[in-house]
């Protein structure tokens, strides 16, 4: 049998005509597809099998390709026409497996390295298949992808390197907040913000080693300073409220001691020095707090509630008190104007005594009281002196004495006055009559000095 000759694909993929006939319409290669654009590359049917393959008298099937036969299979006593459907139904089997992965690719749904041998493999499976078809059209559709993927990786590798480049960013403001943090007080939200930091640098991708190596140990040092610094902090802390809880106990032992104390004022001023005392201890832990501050809070209440009892106690007996003060104040007041001093010092020395026995007073209506009492007291000491100097020998005896020797004077002026006007001696009759007038405004206030003793 002749071996037909092997249909060669011409311009746009349409085979060339051979020598037997015209040419039949087979599936035309596939050239460089855009990017994006999945291939439409259709599948020869199994009806066309017979331009790409043959089965010979012995039941070998034969596949053409552009270098020639290519034997892939052998049926003995079949039918010419199944065997071919059957080997051309593999190849289309084969077109729909390139037809697909074209696609996964072409959309970028598929990671570069596991394309290139997804490719690779196909392409191995073509080169092997046991099949009737243009085979040599996979694989021209199958090496169109190479440059699909190559452009995927290149864009791929940009977007890595931005992210990257974002990546290190973040990471390198990530180590500088913590290497913040690590030397500030922030000990309440600090290290819920470290617990943030660490979040945010696990969802970041790594950097290249070195540096990603050395953010990191940064980050780290920033994170273990900051929390051995807060455990040293509270720590401490703890410490000092310990010790505020032994003061504070002291404190609330010696309050309870005092609850019971009827010494009012010198126990109020004790309770006020222990209270400047707890505040200044500071905060003990809370549970000891609350129950510490519950017993020293409780004595003060006790003392000070029993010291108001008690004063509400005296306030009322202070206030009849009050009252007869009052009445003392009425007696005290009707001897003013005083006219006669000695009766008046005498009433008011029994009123004085009265008062005394009256007892204290409200404290708020003391100043007012007091204040009465005295004024009678000033006014009745004042006319007693005013007449005790009215009636002092002594004084009455410098007062006339005084007259007497300004009126000597005056009658030796006036009489140095006139025999200078005489004689014409105008300086000296001039400074006589300054002499004079002195005198007599000395003798003027003299005289009334005296009219006060009779």
């Amino acid at each position: 049998m002749n071996r037909p000759p092997v249909p060669r694909p011409g311009p746009a993929g349409v085979p060339r005509p051979g020598p037997s006939g015209p040419a039949r319409p087979g599936p035309a290669r596939p050239g460089p597809a855009a990017p994006s654009a999945p291939s439409t590359a259709p599948a020869i049917p199994p009806s066309d099998a017979a331009t790409w393959g043959r089965v010979d008298d012995h039941g070998t099937v034969y596949v053409r390709t552009s270098t020639g036969e290519r034997a892939v299979g052998q049926w003995p006593g079949a039918d010419p026409a199944e065997a071919l459907a059957l080997y051309a139904r593999r190849f289309d089997g084969l077109a729909v497996e390139v037809d697909l992965l074209e696609r996964r690719i072409r959309g970028g749904s598929v990671p570069i390295d596991e394309a290139r041998a997804a490719v690779a493999k196909v392409r191995q499976q073509v080169a092997d298949a046991q099949a009737v078809g243009d085979l040599e059209s996979l694989v021209a559709r199958l090496d169109a992808l190479e440059p699909v993927i190559e452009e995927q990786r290149e864009q791929r590798k940009a977007v890595r390197t931005a992210k990257l480049a974002e990546a290190r960013a973040e990471k390198e403001t990530i180590v500088a907040e913590a290497e913040r943090l690590s030397t500030s007080n922030e000990w309440r939200a600090g290290a819920d913000q470290m617990r943030d930091l660490l979040d945010r640098w696990k969802a970041l991708p790594r950097l290249e080693k070195g540096l990603d190596d050395t953010l990191w140990r940064r980050f780290s040092s920033a994170r273990t300073v900051y929390t051995r610094r807060r455990k040293q902090h509270y720590a401490e802390q703890h410490e000092q409220r310990m010790g505020a809880a032994q003061v504070k106990a002291r404190l609330a032992t010696e309050a309870e001691e005092l609850a019971t104390s009827t010494d009012w004022g010198p126990t109020a001023a004790r309770f006020r020095d222990l209270m400047r005392q707890w505040k200044s201890a500071g905060p003990a832990p809370r549970p000891e707090e609350e129950a510490l501050w519950a017993r020293f809070r409780g004595a003060q209440d006790t003392f000070f509630s029993a010291r108001d009892a008690e004063n509400a106690r005296t306030d009322a007996e202070y206030a009849v008190n009050a009252d007869t003060k009052r009445a003392l104040l009425v007696e005290a007041e009707a001897l003013l104007p005083v006219r006669d001093p000695a009766a008046a010092r005498a009433a008011l020395r029994d009123i004085a005594d009265r008062w005394e026995a009256a007892g204290k007073v409200p404290r708020e209506q003391m100043k007012e009281l007091d204040g009465r009492l005295r004024a009678v007291e000033d006014a009745v000491r004042d006319a007693d002196d005013d007449r005790w100097r009215r009636s002092n020998p002594e004084a009455r005896a410098r007062a006339e004495a005084a007259v007497a020797q300004l009126e000597a004077s005056l009658q030796k002026l006036r009489a140095e006055a006139a025999a200078a006007q005489a004689a014409g001696n105008t300086r000296k009759a001039t400074e006589a009559e300054q002499a004079i007038a002195a005198r007599e405004s000395w003798l003027v206030e003299a005289q009334k000095a005296r009219t006060d003793f009779s």
